[in-house]
């Protein structure tokens, strides 16, 4: 079982919603918007999906990482490692 399981409805509602904003950004700019007006639509689309991200982050964090610590040992520094890159490549982008 994915840490995410007990909302996956929910993400996948929210990335629905994040898909409508790109292909609504894709016909803007077919439609020549004006820029101002793609960029507040590319803001908002970056901004659903670093929502599904933290989300994402949250469930890895309270499911995958709580149940590794309590195991211990070489599993649950694995589990750190990567739940730290992960939350670098989030700042990072």
């Amino acid at each position: 079982m994915v840490g995410y399981d007990d909302n996956k409805e929910q993400l996948l509602k929210r990335l629905r919603r994040a898909e409508g904003q790109v292909r609504g950004i894709h016909r803007m700019v077919e439609e020549d918007t004006y820029c101002i007006d793609v960029l507040t639509q590319v803001s908002a689309a970056t901004k659903a999906l670093e929502t599904v991200a933290l989300a994402l982050l949250d469930d890895h964090l309270n499911h995958c990482v709580a149940e590794a610590s309590r195991e211990g040992g070489a599993v649950a520094d694995e589990k750190i490692r990567e739940a730290s890159a992960a939350i670098a490549r989030l700042v990072r982008s």
